[in-house]
């Protein structure tokens, strides 16, 4: 069979609320998120001995067990019948940066299998098993603009969200172990049941219907990302990146992706996008700055 490629993307959170701490140690959260046109790539070459050989210039960073290693050990568990084989990982992306990219590999892991399984892929539970590798890895098979909720299994694909033209940027600093859970730690949600209890209740509302750019961006400046405080705190540089970001020229709204450390920044054009990025690249050679296209 021919080699199957799919592009694991950066998930970019344009908004994120935490709604409460739940009794399994999970977050209630609800979040608008979109895929950026920046990615890793994954490349499966089908029957071939099971494995992964990752390179690229962050592939130094992993560290620990990888999830394309798990996500394959699931498969086979799964269903025997498939035809699973080795995983070429090209790790373009910032580890552990807040933009999915391990779910993301992980997810475009699971979209391969399913290609090169085409008669088999009913017998799968797909969802499930992107369920069970993480909260970021089913919106990450999706690979769609969504807004997510509960610990992120419930998923509404979004048809009308505008593209946005974004710089990323992502100031390479030391993450400390297990950075997302001491920022939610931080941020001291509320239990959901104790914040049931003393408010009158949350509505749920998916949003939609964006007119254009403008809208969206005026709905995401509203709602804003509840990880951005905390997240600054556990990673000081985060405040750098936002401050170098709001001060490009023509940015119109920076924001977090998830808990961090990567921040982008909003453009009106592509021109003033890339602008934005070549500034960013000359004044901090150390960060990694890329210019990119949001939605799809």
């Amino acid at each position: 069979m021919p080699v199957i490629t799919e592009l694991a993307r950066a998930k970019i959170n344009l908004t994120l609320k935490v709604r409460g701490r739940r009794p399994d140690g999970y977050h209630e959260i609800e979040s608008l998120i979109v895929f950026a046109d920046v990615s890793d790539a994954v490349r499966l070459a089908p029957g071939e001995r099971t494995g992964l050989h990752v390179s690229g210039p962050f592939a130094a960073a992993i560290a620990g067990p990888n999830l394309v290693e798990t996500a394959l050990a699931r498969l086979a568990e799964a269903e025997p019948r498939l035809v699973l084989g080795s995983v070429a990982l090209e790790k373009r992306l910032p580890v552990a940066a807040g933009i999915g990219g391990g779910s993301a590999d992980a997810a475009a892991v699971l979209r391969a299998v399913r290609r090169a399984n085409s008669a088999l892929a009913d017998a799968v539970n797909w969802g499930g098993i992107a369920a069970s590798l993480g909260a970021d890895v089913p919106v990450c098979l999706s690979d769609r603009p969504a807004f997510i909720w509960g610990a992120g299994e419930r998923i509404e694909a979004l048809a009308d969200v505008p593209r946005l033209h974004a710089v990323l940027v992502n100031p390479l600093a030391g993450v400390p172990d297990g950075k997302t859970a001491r920022v939610f730690a931080r941020l001291g949600a509320l239990p959901t049941a104790a914040r049931e209890a003393g408010a009158a209740g949350h509505a749920l509302q998916v949003p939609g219907g964006f007119e254009d750019a403008t809208a969206l961006i005026d709905y995401m400046r509203t709602h804003g990302n509840d990880l951005a405080v905390p997240a600054a705190v556990v990673v000081p540089e985060i405040a750098q990146v936002a401050a170098a970001l709001t001060a490009a020229p023509h940015c119109l709204l920076s924001g977090l992706s998830g808990a961090g450390p990567t921040c982008y920044g909003i453009f009106a054009t592509t021109e003033q996008a890339a602008a934005a990025a070549a500034s960013l690249r000359q004044s901090r050679p150390d960060w990694w700055v890329a210019a990119s296209v949001l939605g799809r």
